[in-house]
């Protein structure tokens, strides 16, 4: 952990999605949570960016950081927003949160011209290995609750992913894959990603 409380891998998600979003743009951050990652864009690429999270705490803490937010359930939809109006939304680590996830993906979507999301792999092979040995649900830096107190209702794969968007006709047009604080780019990896990948960030569009 750095001085700010943040782990080596979630710098590096950050970086990632910073070297992503083009500079200048109109951004829509998901589940914002204390506005890091938002205020990140704003400073580095001097993006337009709007914040939408439900937590009172961390909207709180967003608006201390001077960032644009509002305390919304993404759950409930994007309806105060038209049509492509951004040119980017995110969802970094929150999908597996949400109640209504199709609802949530089909409504980033709309309203954004590309959609960054990102999410921990639950078919990584630490966390195969620790049901299969222990018979327990698994505990790390990714996924650091216990099974009753974790927000993560809706845990996926890789390959589930990549199932949703084919059946949905949604385009992948980036993907990265990523094992704690580094970002895995051998054939391997690319190869067996739902079996290597600790945490994957995808660009979609429709």
């Amino acid at each position: 952990m750095d001085k700010y409380g943040q782990s080596n891998g979630l710098r590096l998600n950050y970086s990632i999605i910073t070297d992503i979003i083009d500079e200048g743009a109109k951004v829509l951050d998901l589940g914002c949570g204390d506005g890091t990652l938002l205020a990140k864009l704003v400073k580095e690429k001097l993006v337009k960016g709007i914040g939408v999270e439900i937590n009172q705490d961390s909207v709180i803490a967003s608006l201390e950081k001077g960032l644009s937010i509002i305390q919304g359930d993404i759950d409930a939809g994007l309806k105060e927003f038209g049509d492509r109006e951004y040119d980017w939304v995110l969802l970094n680590q929150t999908l597996q949160t949400t109640e209504k996830s199709d609802y949530v993906i089909d409504e980033m979507l709309r309203v954004g011209k590309k959609v960054v999301v990102s999410f921990p792999n639950f078919a990584y092979w630490k966390i195969r290995f620790h049901l299969f040995f222990m018979g327990k649900m698994p505990k790390s830096k990714v996924l650091p609750f216990s099974w009753y107190d974790t927000p993560n209702i809706h845990l996926l794969t890789v390959n589930d992913f990549y199932d949703f968007c084919k059946k949905r006709e949604i385009k992948i047009l980036k993907s990265v894959f990523m094992t704690k604080a580094n970002v895995k780019t051998n054939f391997v990896t690319r190869f067996f990603s739902n079996f290597f990948a600790e945490e994957v960030i995808f660009v979609i569009s429709k």
